[in-house]
């Protein structure tokens, strides 16, 4: 199996920590609260949660994406393309 370079891997790191950053910090979470968007972009129940039950989520995501950012940085077999 072929691993991702570091770059491509913070590239990739960095646009989703902007995505949850947006869905916890910059209003994301009252926008996607109630829509097809949420289920869609988050998870497919996310549609019937309110905007706490979002950002909690998001903040759950941003966490274990960001361990998961890190393992990959020590242990390069754990970024597979």
């Amino acid at each position: 199996m072929q691993v991702m370079s570091i770059k491509a891997w913070l590239v990739i790191y960095l646009s989703d920590l902007l995505f949850w950053l947006w869905v916890v910090r910059w209003g994301g979470a009252e926008r996607l609260a109630g829509s097809f968007f949420a289920g869609f972009l988050l998870n497919f129940r996310a549609s019937t949660w309110d905007s706490g039950g979002i950002k909690l989520f998001g903040w759950l995501m941003l966490i274990i994406s960001t361990i998961w950012f890190v393992v990959g940085i020590f242990l390069p077999e754990m970024r597979w393309c």
